[in-house]
């Protein structure tokens, strides 16, 4: 079976984005309920077919398969649901780990979460200066609640993200 294991965070400051290219995303839904998804990417010319099982902790199931760029484009036009979730992701390298920084367009301008793909729950890592407040575990930054509750749409209240307390476990793994 296959495992993501990873940690989401808001980006502090701009010191990322001389680090990589962004490459052109556009994703979709076809389902998304009760913690696990089937997901359509368009990743510049190729096409994604991703399904998801739901979260335990950090974890969960990810099963991710090549399709032919016209189903997926079709996919996204005629099978996800709308809005389609489209972004710029930046794969940034620090001290051995692969950093992911998606800066979201459209409905979601102004959004942009790092995530950081571990190998296990508690593998320590160092967290660049730009990357600021962790937003694992919180349902409204995951993408398939952004097209559901698109960040345009957020209240003042939703936006200032209150400084989260990750759990022991968690912090022991940051430095």
């Amino acid at each position: 079976m296959a495992k993501e294991i990873e940690r989401k965070f808001l980006v502090a400051s701009d010191g990322w984005q001389h680090l990589a290219r962004g490459i052109h995303y556009r994703q979709g839904y076809i389902c998304s309920g009760k913690g696990q998804t089937v997901r359509v990417r368009v990743v510049e010319n190729k096409g994604i077919l991703t399904i998801k099982g739901a979260t335990q902790g950090i974890s969960r199931s990810e099963y991710e398969y090549p399709i032919p760029l016209d189903d997926a484009l079709e996919m996204l036009e005629e099978l996800c649901e709308k809005p389609i979730i489209v972004k710029k992701r930046y794969h940034i390298y620090v001290a051995g780990f692969t950093w992911e920084v998606d800066q979201f367009l459209d409905e979601n301008e102004g959004l942009v979460i790092a995530e950081i793909e571990l190998s296990h729950e508690n593998q320590s890592f160092n967290k660049p200066e730009w990357i600021g407040t962790e937003v694992t575990g919180i349902p409204r930054y995951y993408n398939a609640c952004l097209h559901q509750h698109p960040y345009n749409q957020w209240n003042p209240e939703e936006i200032a993200v209150q400084e989260i307390q990750p759990s022991e476990n968690i912090m022991s793994t940051m430095k």
